[in-house]
């Protein structure tokens, strides 16, 4: 490698930085698959009468999906320190790096309206809260969100140019993005600020109504569903979302940031590639079947063990039946 060529070499960190990254992808791949696509069996097989929140829930794990079965080539960009994989790949999982945050806001906007109706207008809540509305609502989003981001897959100014061998700098380095920060801060403000409000507003009034007491003809059910459902989806907007966002406006701005590699901006992706795993809490708090489907997976072992213990007993018992007969015989 010539001193040119290594001086474009986009580095992705130290060495713990790459192995970390790995690890960290791997466990989320292997945790995130088993989940979301039982996620996606239960609600859409095994789930007979489908509501709005079902429709929800399938949308969220089918973007999780989406995004986590592209994490093994990025393990491998981790592994190996350039990218196999050619151009088309790259401009796809770093536009994915936008479009999933994008789109899980927005499920999470909806869901927080959903709820929002449930509870404060249940009245009118029964004629907005089904499943053609539901699909209706989440297929406005994807062709929303898509529209934004593929655009990111046909850019002109591309900075692997600069390099003689197969990089993947659009993955990493967001000062290539800066020439178009209006179009950022209008992503920006309409795929987080904007779902992150909606979803603020909706718990205020829920929980205003909660306290004084204007929701007493739900059942207690419903109301412990919405308020378990409204603190998961708060949590994981603060733990997985949050950062990352801010990290992105001030790589963007360029506030003594020149781009490349970044620990915060390491560890805010990692956060917000924590949520496709996040998920089966919201899984488990909504589905009934889910939860049977989780609890009958983590029994499973503890029931082949008792079914081991009774044909261990009962061995043991008929051999002693034998021993008795044969010596009261002899």
């Amino acid at each position: 490698m010539t001193v040119e060529s290594s001086a474009v070499h986009p580095a992705q960190g130290p060495v713990e930085y790459r192995m970390t990254g790995l690890i960290f992808y791997g466990i989320v791949f292997i945790i995130g698959v088993i989940v979301n696509m039982t996620a996606l069996w239960v609600f859409s097989l095994t789930t007979k009468k489908k509501n709005s929140v079902t429709v929800y829930m399938i949308n969220v794990a089918m973007v999780d999906l989406t995004f986590i079965l592209l994490l093994p080539f990025r393990m491998v960009y981790h592994h190996l320190d350039y990218w196999p994989f050619g151009d088309v790949f790259c401009r796809i999982s770093a536009a994915l790096i936008i479009f999933y945050p994008c789109m899980a806001l927005w499920l999470f906007a909806l869901i927080s309206a959903d709820r929002y109706m449930a509870i404060v207008q249940p009245k009118h809540g029964k004629e907005l809260r089904n499943v053609p509305k539901a699909v209706v609502g989440s297929l406005g989003v994807w062709l929303m969100t898509l529209g934004s981001t593929v655009p990111l897959l046909f850019s002109e100014d591309d900075p692997d140019r600069i390099s003689n061998y197969t990089t993947c700098i659009k993955m990493q380095d967001i000062i290539y993005m800066r020439r178009d920060n209006p179009v950022n801060f209008v992503r920006l403000l309409f795929f987080f600020l904007l779902p992150v409000c909606i979803m603020i507003g909706c718990y205020i009034v829920i929980v205003d109504n909660l306290v004084h007491g204007r929701t007493s003809k739900l059942k207690p059910k419903v109301k412990q569903k919405s308020i378990r459902i409204i603190i998961t989806l708060i949590i994981q907007v603060l733990v997985c979302f949050v950062p990352f966002h801010v990290c992105l406006v001030f790589r963007l701005v360029g506030t003594g940031i020149d781009g490349g590699f970044s620990t915060w901006a390491v560890f805010t992706t990692f956060l917000m590639n924590l949520s496709t795993v996040l998920d089966i809490i919201l899984f488990y708090i909504v589905s009934k079947q889910f939860q049977d489907r989780v609890i009958s997976v983590i029994l499973y072992r503890n029931y082949l063990r008792s079914v081991r213990r009774k044909s261990r007993c009962t061995h043991t018992g008929s051999r002693s039946v034998t021993n008795n007969l044969t010596s009261v015989m002899t």
